[in-house]
């Protein structure tokens, strides 16, 4: 089995990606316990790794340290998908990928980054309406923001991975995602349904019909809770 299958009949993920200084973690932390409280699931959320590794050893990683990177957050997920029904991932192979290419233009990595986040059941992409705030060694500046955007927006698009952007502040944010997540989850109510074969979210997991990232299905979007900032973007391009 494809390892980005792996365990996929045992959780649901769903993946937080956007630039640096956007929100991702706190959305990470209240969307899983949003999700807890209301689906009444057992739900984690992974943090990010590279945080912890600036942290630890107290600057960014070399070019050389990005695949192992890599490797280890996708470890965790696979860890917490093993205990849970619902992973929330601040932050997937995918980004790792993306700094890869713009930090030291190294696109190695990116065809095993896609392969991994496509074990994700939906994609959250924060918006860029959030003020940037320094976080140590590991954020560059506000300037890198929008160029990092643009490259998981182009990334994502190359190889089909449907996602929807998530903006707003507070509490406001949570309940963009949630709504963003709402097809998602009512599909999920219903594959979690007994069947003769599979198990919880199996039929999700391996992308069954009307699966929003399925094969043939149309890409999905939240259109409620997209920022004035994207509709300007999508206007301009």
């Amino acid at each position: 089995m494809p390892e980005a299958l792996q365990h996929m009949n045992q959780a649901l993920r769903v993946a937080i990606v956007g630039a640096e200084s956007t929100g991702k973690t706190t959305l990470a932390a209240a969307l899983a316990e949003r999700l807890a409280q209301e689906r009444g699931r057992r739900v984690a959320w992974v943090p990010e790794v590279l945080r912890e590794w600036c942290d630890h050893t107290g600057r960014t990683p070399q070019a050389h340290e990005q695949a192992s990177i890599l490797r280890a957050q996708h470890e965790r997920l696979q860890a917490a998908a093993e205990a849970h029904d619902i992973v929330v991932c601040d932050t997937t192979a995918l980004m790792t990928a993306v700094y890869s290419r713009l930090v030291f233009g190294d696109a190695s990595l990116e065809q095993r980054a896609v392969a991994l986040h496509r074990g994700a059941a939906a994609t959250l992409l924060t918006a860029l309406d959030l003020p940037w705030v320094a976080d140590g060694h590991q954020r560059d500046g506000p300037q890198v923001r929008v160029p990092v955007d643009q490259a998981l927006r182009e990334l994502m698009g190359a190889h089909g991975i449907d996602y929807a952007v998530v903006g707003g502040t507070g509490t406001s944010r949570v309940d963009n995602a949630m709504a963003a997540l709402a097809p998602m989850l009512r599909q999920a109510q219903v594959a979690a349904r007994p069947t003769p074969a599979g198990g919880l979210f199996t039929r999700l997991g391996h992308g069954g019909a009307g699966v929003p990232g399925a094969a043939g299905h149309r890409r999905w979007a939240c259109e409620c809770c997209v920022p004035e900032y994207e509709r300007a973007l999508r206007r301009a391009r």
